[in-house]
Order: C-alpha cells, then structure tokens, then sequence
C-alpha cells in the first residue's frame, strides 16, 4: 500500500491484549444487550466500549461519532474500520513496522502478552498472523461435513505451505481441476486481508462433478469426502516416478494407486470384507455399504466369468498362458482392491500370453506420486502364518488412513488379557460369520448391541484410549473355522494367524474412528468418549521391525467430530493453529477460540496427527543461519521447491529429490522448461553442502537446461502418433468403402479406449498388447465372440497393421454371411465408426 494511504490514526490505538479482545468477544453490546456474533470493540486508548453492530442499532458507530473515537475492531473477524478515513485498516501498511516471527510450533505466545510492547508492531503480528487461517466457511446446504473436513486439512501444515508457497507447481489438464479450487481456497483462507468466511462453491461444485454422492443437498460423511477429495487431488497432481526417483526415495517411491483406501479393521480382522461406510451426518444405511455389497456382488460375477475365461485361454494358448492373479500384488490376502467410490471395481484379469504379459504389467503397474502421497500414504506390513506347516506370508498395503474399531468393554477385556500372555485375540467390534449360528443368535447379538450402544459409557464400561483402539487394529486374529487360512505349501485349509504392523509411517498420519454402525435392523452410533492425546502419540509399539520410519512420535493438528445421531446431526472441526499455537472451533463460517481442555473431551471421528521431531526444527535453524551468513560463493546451486517444502514442514523430508524437475538424462523436460523457475529455488554453496551432507540425494545442479534428448524423443513420440492415426483413418475408411468384406476382426473397446488416448496425446504411455480376452469365449474347439461384449469392429488389414506394431491377440473374427446382420456386429461397427469421427 503507497505511503500516502497509510491511516493516520493509528496512534490512537490503546493499550490491549489478546485475552482482552476474546474476554469481550463473549460479551454483550452496553448499550443494548445484544449478544455476538459481530460485536464491535473501541480501540481507543482507555476506552473499554463494546458495541453491536448494523445487524441490530449499530450502536458501535453511534459510540464512535458521540465520543470521536476512530478505530474499532470486529470482534468475529478481528477486521478494523476508521471512521475518519470510512475504510477498512491492514495494520500493516504502517511503513515503520518490522514483521513479528510467526511464533514455533511449540512455542504458543503467552495469553496476557501486551500487544503494543512495540506500538503496533506486535499488534500487527496478532492480527495478521496469529488469527491467520482463521477464517470460517459458508454452509451452501448440510455441507457442515464439507466444512469441517475443509478446515481440518487446511491446518496440515505440510499440505496448505505447498499450495501456498509452491503454487507454481499446482497444474493440471484434467477436468474438474479440483487441485485449483483448492488451492484457491486456502489462498482465501489464509490471506493477510482475510474476509470473515469464504463460500466454496468452486470446490463444492468440483466434488460434485467427481463423485455423483455429493450432488445435491443430502448430508453425508465427513470421511468419504475426505477419502474422495485427497484421490481426486492426487490423480490431478500425480508425477510418475523415474528409476532414479525410486532408487533415491527408497520406501518413499512407493506406488500410490487409484483409489488406495484405508485398510479397515475389517479387512486385517477378517469379518466383513470392504471397509465400512460409517454414513455420519444423517445418513440411515449409507450408500457406501450397498456399494460395498454392490462390489461384492460384481467381485463373484467377475471370480466366476475369470475362472470361465482360465479355461477357455488355457484351452487354445496352451502352456504358453499365463494368467495374472486375481488380487493386486499389494491387496491384503484375497481383498478386491477397490477405486474410490464413483469409480467402477477394478479386476485386472489378463488373459495373454506368457511372452506378452510382462509388457502389460509393465505398463500397468507404473509408479507416481504426488503431494498428497508424500503426505498421507504409509504402508502397513500384513502377515499370515500357518499354524501347521509355520509357512509365512506377507503382503504390503498403503493406506491413508487409518479406521479403528471402538472395542467394548469385552474386548477390551480380551484386548488387555492378551496383551499381558502376548496371545492373538479376536475383538468382537466387528461381527463373526452367522451361518453357522443361525438368526436367533444374530437377533440376539444384534439387540444385545444395540441396548449397549444406548447406555452412557460411564454405566457400561472403562474409558477407552486411542491406543486401545490402536491395539485393536493391530491386534492379531486366529484364523479357524469357517475363517480358516488356505496355505499354499499346505494346498488346503488349515488354522492359522494373522497380524499387521505399520512399515512406513505418513508424515501427517489420519486416523478414523469408526462410530457408525449399520445392521440389517438398524444403524446406530457409537457415542462413547474415546480419549486422545494431543501431543506425544506413540507409534513405535505398532511398527514393524523392518520399518525405516525413524521418527515415531505425533502430535495432535486437527480433529472433526460429529454432534448428533445416526440419521441427522452436525460436523465441526477443532484445529491448532500453526501460528499462535491455539485451539479454534471451526463451526461453518464462526471461528472461536477454544481451551485445549474443550478440545480434550470432544467426541472425535476423525484426528489428523503430525510427526514430532525436535531435531527437524535444529535443522531448519540452521540452514536459516547458514543462509544469513551471506558468505560469497563461487558456485549456486539449484534446489527443488517441492522438497525445499519437505524440509521446511517436514518431519522427515528424505533425500533431496531434484528429479522432480530433472529428466533422467539430467536436463529439463521440455514440457517443464517454460516454467522451470516455480520448480526450483537458487540456495548458495555452504546451504547446498550442509543439506547434501545431512540429507543426500540430488543431483547437485548448477546449470539449467533443456534437454536435447527429450525433445528428439518427443519428436519422434509425436510423429509415431501421428502415423498410427493417419494409417488407421485411411484403413478404416477404406474397410466403410467395402460393400461386403468377407472377413471382419473384432477388437477389444478397452483396448482401443486405451490406444485412442496414447494416439491422442492423453496418454503417454502405450496401451501395450492387444487384449481380447474379455470379448472372446472358447466354444467347440473355436474362439468366438462373447455375447454382449464390449468390441469393435475392424478389417484384416487394420488387424494386422495394429498387431505388428503391438502384439496380442487372440484373433476373432465374425464371417459375413447371407444370414440376418447380427446385432452384437452392428453394435460394434457403430462403436468405431464413433471412434474414427473422433479421431
């Protein structure tokens, strides 16, 4: 702001503290009796008035003309108005003042701090950054679930600096760009001249288009939006990984796939297969649940139709098939890995030959990251264990989060007795099988529930601890009965256990608990009072051997809780504040203070924790001083800003990762080049040698670059496009001319689906061998076409051109004949004459 525009009444500011402004917050106007919100403040010097404002007699004003005072402050917002200038007053546009240090972390400024030690300058500080980020968000129809999840994330410190300072980096092409939206509304939320609320109806819309759950004026889950707003963000930012980013990043480079869920007590328990719902805000039987037995449903249909198609490829291909499994290499045990919830069930069945299918799975199981990987993805360590043979197998998962059951006072009985012999345990927080126990017993069991779900916690049972719930999770379970372990060594059923621990540990790590449950009867919520440290979460107890994670320790950044039942109620969300070190209730578009003892008794659904370490906060102090000391240097060198986020709100940052802005030849990528000066930050050689020494990684960079051998290689990329759809435009159109082709090809849709966005530039990679397995059927000896299968039809000649470039097959042909056109063959003609007009 220019000079001239500084207000020059300023001076008239008096002498008033923090615990001032918030003590008279929760008053009344002296004038009238009028209650908050947006009661007005003098700031005069002596002056203790406090006044309502246009929404009932603005006696605020009239206090300011009768006694002549001129600044007053919103006691909602913390915004200042002079009467005498008739505008609104940043307190930093005063040109002599020097910016306060945002306070550490773990250094709250004490609550009786004068604020004008320094006239104004420390006040500036406690306005424009000690209520930074406190801003509240519109409710646009029961979007309190939106709100509040919202609000949780955007004080996640790691998550909110990248958008911030590394917005550069937030760029996308693919529809809805939700990562913008975002990044929009954390800029409005956490800007300097703040409005009292935000309205997010960019994003809101964003989601919508996403997921078809969130449309409309329904109320929904806190959890799911979450789940389905980090998997949006993170397919829209996703990079892939090269070798060297794998080979630097170690356990860090781990794939995060579409979709990647929680793995629930349920899948780890062996009860119920899916993870739940927990439908919150007014939700009855949630839609999530019927997906989930929807999936379930599709995953038998689909068990069977890939036995069938076993059969029937092993019959014409031989020894030579091979037949990807079932389960994806990271699902735990026989588990459908499942995409987020507007996506359909993926069951990747490859039906290829043995020479062909590393191509395919090459190509499928492609590694990327992204910002929210980095943040919120951990790994947990599955293990199964033959109690005849000793035979153990292990599987890795990823997860985002973690949903923890709310053992009883049973369990926690069976939960602390095996603790104590070091016995497995299986709580009962999730139901057994009832098969075998008939409906009297489930009727029984369900009631039983149900009149201990209503009885206060007090009457019925112990407290129960975050860490009983951990150990709940984590607690390992006796696989017998009708649950009984199939053992590959054994090849039979045979009793066994089954236990997990955590392998990687997130930096921000999200923990769930699961309150609602949903019978066949009823749905009822799990009220009871579940108590959560708010500094000092100790992880290491739950950490597998083999687990790199060095730091073990959280503490407590967010918490959303849901007031209410399971069929109506309301979300809102308890956060820190990074800056000042105080606890906010975030309540739709009101932000109030709150005792960190408030936040203590609250009723948690979901706790967002950030990693502790003392260590990381010495060598951010550091790295500070070195670059202070100004030293010349002969060399500069160039750093990436993503990582550069990493160390400056990370707790363990890794090695340093240029390969974020380097190909693999050590260039820029020519797509990158344009805006190569978001992606990195110029750090001189003592800063560049003290992070390398501390952290590795690399590689050093001291000169920027296009790469000449990525654009010879997009060159050629673009003209191998450009020659496969010139040639199968002309073939296809000479295939239209044909009056009566004796022979038509069939052609998987998937496949073609896949080679259409490669040949469009949406994709970059190839879809690999052709693939039409799915649309085949062995039947006398022949392949024949499946009956409603999703196919195309193509010449000989496009056939072949397509082959010699991809491989694949089988080959499927439909004869013309004299009889009556099949429909199946026009449905697919059509399919690719749509395709070509496209093209």
């Amino acid at each position: 702001m220019a000079e001239q525009d500084v207000c020059p009444h300023l001076d008239s500011i008096g002498e008033v503290t923090k615990e001032d402004l918030l003590q008279k917050s929760k008053g009344t106007c002296q004038s009238c009796g009028a209650g908050g919100p947006n009661l007005w403040a003098c700031l005069q010097n002596d002056c203790p008035y406090v006044g309502c404002g246009e929404s009932y007699s603005d006696h605020s004003t009239l206090h300011a003309q009768a006694k002549k005072h001129n600044l007053t402050v919103n006691l909602t917002t913390f915004r200042i108005w002079c009467y005498v200038c008739e505008r609104e007053v940043f307190l930093e546009s005063r040109p002599a003042l020097v910016p306060v240090p945002a306070a550490p972390h773990h250094s709250p400024q004490p609550v009786g701090h004068p604020l004008k030690a320094v006239p104004i300058a420390i006040f500036m500080g406690v306005v424009l950054l000690l209520f930074a980020g406190l801003t509240g968000m519109k409710n646009i129809g029961n979007s309190c679930y939106m709100n509040a999840a919202l609000q949780a994330l955007s004080n996640c410190p790691p998550l909110t600096q990248f958008f911030l300072d590394c917005s550069g980096l937030v760029r996308t092409d693919k529809k809805p760009a939700l990562c913008k939206s975002y990044q929009k509304l954390i800029s409005e939320l956490w800007h300097k001249k703040r409005p009292s609320y935000v309205v997010p109806t960019s994003l809101s819309h964003g989601i919508k288009l996403v997921n078809p759950m969130f449309r409309g004026y329904a109320q929904q889950d806190t959890q799911e939006f979450l789940r389905c707003l980090m998997d949006q963000l993170h397919e829209e930012l996703k990079e892939p990984l090269t070798e060297c980013n794998m080979s630097g990043e170690g356990s860090d480079g781990e794939e995060r796939r579409d979709g990647d869920r929680s793995p629930s007590e349920d899948e780890f328990l062996s009860c119920d297969s899916g993870s739940s719902s927990d439908r919150g805000e007014g939700g009855g039987v949630g839609d999530g649940e019927l997906l989930i037995e929807a999936r379930e449903n599709e995953a038998a249909l689909q068990r069977e139709e890939m036995a069938q198609n076993t059969a029937f490829n092993q019959s014409f291909l031989g020894e030579t098939f091979c037949c990807l499994p079932f389960c994806h290499p990271h699902t735990v045990l026989h588990l459908v890995q499942i995409k987020s919830l507007s996506s359909k069930v993926i069951l990747a069945v490859m039906c290829l030959p043995a020479q062909l299918l590393l191509s395919a799975r090459k190509k499928k199981q492609s590694h990327y990251r992204s910002v929210i990987s980095d943040i919120f993805d951990g790994s947990i360590l599955s293990l199964v264990q033959c109690l005849t043979c000793d035979r153990v197998s292990t599987t890795v998962e990823t997860f985002q989060d973690l949903s923890l059951p709310i053992p009883g006072k049973e369990d926690l009985a069976k939960l602390h007795s095996s603790i104590h012999q070091n016995l497995p345990v299986k709580t009962g927080v999730c139901p057994d099988t009832y098969g075998s126990q008939g409906w009297i017993s489930y009727i029984m069991d369900s009631i039983r529930r149900f009149v201990v779900s209503c009885i206060p916690s007090w009457f019925w049972g112990p407290m129960v601890t975050l860490e009983d719930c951990l150990a709940a999770f984590f607690a390992a379970d006796e696989l017998k009965g009708d649950n009984m372990y199939s053992c590959e060594r054994c090849k039979k059923l045979r009793n066994g256990v089954k236990y997990c621990k955590v392998l990687k540990l997130p930096e921000i790590l999200c923990i769930h608990l699961k309150r609602f449950r949903h019978e066949v009867m009823y749905s009822f919520k799990i009220s009871s009072h579940v108590s959560f440290p708010l500094e000092g979460l100790d992880m290491r107890p739950f950490l597998a051997k083999e687990s790199p994670s060095q730091v073990t320790t959280y503490d407590l950044l967010s918490v959303i809780c849901h007031h209410g039942t399971a069929g109506s109620g309301h979300y809102i969300a308890y956060c820190q504040n990074v800056i000042n070190g105080q606890w906010y209730e975030f309540d739709d578009q009101y932000v109030t203070e709150v005792h960190e003892t408030v936040v203590q008794n609250a009723e948690a659904y979901v706790l967002f924790y950030r990693k502790s370490s003392e260590e990381s906060v010495r060598e951010r102090q550091k790295v500070v001083a070195l670059a202070n000391m100004k030293e010349p240097s002969l060399l500069q060198f160039y750093i990436s800003r993503e990582w550069l986020n990493k160390f400056n709100t990370f707790a363990e940052p890794g090695p340093i990762s240029n390969h974020t802005f380097l190909c693999q030849h050590g260039g820029i990528p020519p797509n990158k080049y344009h805006y190569i000066d978001d992606l990195v930050v110029i750090v001189p050689q003592n800063v560049w040698e003290y992070l390398y020494n501390s952290f590795g990684g690399g590689p050093a960079v001291n000169h920027l670059y296009m790469c000449a051998i990525c654009q010879v290689e997009i060159e050629a990329l673009a003209k191998r496009r450009k020659m496969e759809i010139d040639t199968f435009i002309k073939l296809n159109k000479e295939f239209q001319a044909e009056e009566a082709p004796t022979v038509i090809l069939c052609i998987s849709m998937q496949w073609f689906r896949e080679w259409e966005s490669f040949v469009k530039g949406k994709d970059n990679e190839p879809p690999g061998p052709i693939d039409n397995s799915k649309i085949g059927v062995m039947k006398g000896g022949h392949i024949q076409l499946k009956q409603g299968a999703d196919y195309g039809q193509i010449s000989e000649e496009t056939w072949q051109y397509l082959l010699g470039i991809y491989g694949g097959g089988p080959e499927i042909a439909v004869r013309q004949t004299v009889a009556p056109a099949d429909p199946d063959s026009l449905h697919g003609e059509r399919k690719i004459e749509a395709e070509t007009r496209a093209l």
